[in-house]
């Protein structure tokens, strides 16, 4: 019996481009999400098919976990769902959004709220308390995944390390400052460098 076909949140890509399409870093959240969780302007569409197609973007969760002024790193295990990925550091934990997340046929602000805790829940064993910030948006055409990607930047502020990873594909977590990060640059996925240049601008709550 084969596996079911994952459907996954995206956005067509006209939507990005009539709000103003931006290559790397945007702080400007308030212009985009609104318009991204709006149900008229979101859908599911099965995964295989979405990887091929960047007539749309497929929404993804970036979260950023933040202890005082160091940033969770991790590297990507084989395990995880993307092979372009494997090997490399990231200090986003990232995943796709199904329809699982919801009972309707498109996402609204509160159905994507529960699938991003959903998100930090299933990859992380994390403490009780913690705040979190919508804080930027990663937009790169320069890759094949970038291109049928759009990442929405979550800062995850914690007041301990003692966080574990719940899935292989999650390995070597620690906590660096963005020094010790900027020395690890070239072995970082391409979203965490973008992320590294505008950690200074990121404004979540400490």
């Amino acid at each position: 019996m084969t596996d079911p076909v994952e459907n996954i949140l995206c956005v067509p890509r006209k939507v990005l481009d009539e709000l103003g399409v931006f290559e790397g870093l945007s702080l400007a959240v308030d212009r985009y999400m609104p318009a991204l969780l709006d149900p008229a302007n979101n859908l599911f569409l099965p995964r295989p098919a979405a990887e091929e197609d960047p007539t749309y973007k497929q929404i993804i969760p970036y979260l950023v976990i933040r202890c005082g002024d160091r940033y969770l790193h991790y590297v990507r295990g084989k395990s995880g769902g993307e092979a372009r990925l494997h090997a490399k550091g990231s200090i986003g934990i990232g995943g796709h959004i199904n329809d699982g997340d919801t009972r309707a046929a498109h996402f609204d602000p509160e159905a994507y709220n529960r699938a991003v805790e959903r998100e930090l829940n299933e990859e992380l064993i994390v403490p009780a308390s913690y705040r979190q910030t919508v804080s930027a948006l990663i937009n790169d055409d320069s890759t094949e995944v970038g291109r049928v990607h759009l990442g929405i930047v979550h800062i995850i502020d914690v007041d301990t390390t003692e966080i574990e990873a719940r899935e292989d594909a999650i390995r070597d977590i620690e906590f660096l400052g963005a020094a010790e990060l900027d020395s690890r640059r070239e072995r970082l996925e391409v979203w965490s460098q973008i992320l590294l240049g505008g950690l200074a601008q990121l404004t979540a709550p400490r």
